[in-house]
């Protein structure tokens, strides 16, 4: 009797820490999910319809993507509100999974909607999908569909297609992925290379085909020197060493690896203007287009800078009023320039200052990585990234409900396409992944190893949490509670695995846990 009883509490104690452990793991449920998706269908018109319907949109993001909570009511509805609009346009074809950029048909897009413009946007948000199967499709779709068709689309504008491809494998490791598709990436690579590269081995573009028409520096017809391609080439060649060395091709690497540092070199000492110390166009007589830019943050998206003090300065501009710090978020141009937001609206699409998520994107994630990799960093801040990504969420908003267009005035926050069918839900910039990767701070690495590097300021949120992250291919939850009274799991940082608990501390703060090997 008494081994019977034992064995009981044995039993009880067991199924107690089995219990305890799902609760962990599964902290959030998908009621908020379910009461924002409601909220956002019940706005909505749905005058068109994708592979995932508003009547399916709650199952399917329950199913596929992080659930995550805090006190900014902003940042948490417009989590939600991207995740809804990105599954919009996601499009099952007979060549398999495609994201659009625009919800409606362009005369411009390639095959079944799509637009190359945005895809490193597109896969950096989606790899964090449960289901890898969407971006693994959409990426195949661009290296082997996408050239079969007589006026290939890819190279319509300029991109980061390769960064994006191994980023997505960080989340998602799949060597096998990666080898299968590395001689794609690395004819794109040549081909990049045969149509815009300079004998001096930097690469021009014009401001249309870097999806940047109507700026201040650039032309639709002028051959520049731009922050943007080079920095995209140089991330690309980066990427490129670093998926050969994964497949073992020594040789690839070792190109791909003096491609970058060649690149790294070059932008620097071509684009840097020491007088405006900044990153500028240079056009083609070799001037400087003599406006700053915020081109010129793109170098850091890619860690391509080297950790100097002059570099760093640069970053002055975000928060000057009369630099890029706008009431409605950070400009495409300086606002001092005497030719800002004077192209007019005549043309549909102006880059000579107004706001764009796109841009506004690459620097958000410039100054993540300028926080989280640099030591000089200057007068920037967690609170400083924290305060521009506010605003960001904000500024999702029409007429007082949630709302994503292509472009907005800097003063009013007012969508300058206006209603245009086109505009709605535009995906063409990032935002989970800014929460996940930068804001709350899951640093995607090759190794057995979780990284994270929040970059909320001390004492800005008491409690957060962020579910079912699929990495590695486990769930993780992050969970911060600094007092213990809001989840009631204790107070500090907690972080699991599985539902397994892996890490506690009191503190919310960069943190390096080894992973055991699964199973």
């Amino acid at each position: 009797m008494r081994v019977k009883l034992i064995i009981i509490v044995i039993f009880v104690c067991v199924a107690n820490q089995l219990c305890i452990a799902q609760q962990h793991q599964y902290v959030l449920r998908t009621n908020t999910l379910k009461s924002y998706v409601d909220y956002f269908n019940s706005i909505d018109t749905e005058t068109v319809k994708n592979y995932i319907t508003n009547d399916h949109a709650a199952e399917w993001m329950a199913s596929n993507v992080p659930l995550f909570e805090c006190p900014d009511s902003a940042i948490e509805k417009i989590y939600y509100y991207r995740w809804w609009t990105f599954r919009k346009h996601l499009v099952k074809t007979p060549d398999g999974y495609v994201f659009t950029e625009f919800i409606t048909n362009v005369n411009w897009a390639g095959e079944y909607n799509t637009v190359s413009s945005a895809v490193g946007h597109q896969v950096y948000e989606g790899r964090w999908l449960r289901d890898p199967e969407y971006i693994r499709g959409y990426i195949n779709f661009w290296l082997f569909d996408d050239p079969k068709q007589a006026k290939p689309h890819l190279h319509a504008f300029s991109s980061w297609i390769d960064d994006a491809v191994y980023n997505f494998y960080l989340v998602n490791p799949d060597k096998e992925f990666i080898r299968q598709i590395l001689p794609a990436l690395n004819n794109d690579y040549r081909q990049w290379e045969t149509d815009r590269q300079l004998p001096s081995k930097m690469f021009w573009q014009y401001d249309v085909r870097d999806a940047m028409e109507e700026s201040i520096s650039g032309g639709r017809h002028v051959k520049n020197e731009r922050p943007t391609i080079n920095s995209y080439m140089y991330g690309n060649a980066n990427a490129l060493s670093k998926m050969a060395a994964l497949v073992g091709n020594d040789s690839l690497q070792t190109k791909y690896q003096q491609k970058a540092s060649q690149l790294k070199h070059l932008v620097q000492d071509s684009l840097w203007d020491d007088s405006a110390k900044f990153f500028e166009v240079k056009t083609p007589a070799g001037k400087f287009a003599n406006a700053r830019e915020e081109l010129g943050f793109i170098p850091w998206y890619f860690d391509l800078p080297d950790d100097k003090a002059k570099y760093a300065e640069q970053w002055d501009q975000l928060t000057d009023t009369k630099g890029f710090n706008a009431p409605w978020g950070i400009t495409t141009a300086e606002r001092r320039h005497p030719l800002f937001r004077t192209h007019g609206s005549g043309h549909g699409s102006e880059w000579d200052g107004a706001i764009w998520p796109f841009a506004s994107t690459q620097t958000l994630k410039g100054l993540a990585n300028l926080l989280t990799d640099y030591k000089n960093q200057n007068n920037m801040s967690a609170k400083v990234f924290y305060d521009q990504f506010h605003k960001y969420a904000m500024s999702h908003i029409k007429r007082g409900v949630p709302y994503l267009g292509e472009y907005q005035d800097e003063k009013t926050g007012y969508w300058l396409k206006g209603d245009n069918p086109r505009s709605s839900y535009y995906n063409h910039s990032g935002f989970c992944d800014l929460v996940i990767n930068d804001l709350v701070g899951i640093k995607p690495r090759a190794d057995n190893v979780f990284e994270l590097f929040p970059l909320i300021p001390k004492d800005q949120w008491a409690w957060f949490c962020l579910s079912n992250v699929s990495y590695h291919n486990r769930l993780f939850t992050i969970l911060w509670d600094r007092n213990g009274s809001k989840y009631h799991h204790g107070n500090g940082l907690f972080l699991y695995a599985d539902g397994k608990l892996i890490y506690h501390g009191n503190e919310l703060k960069h943190i390096t846990v080894a992973l055991n090997h699964k199973g």
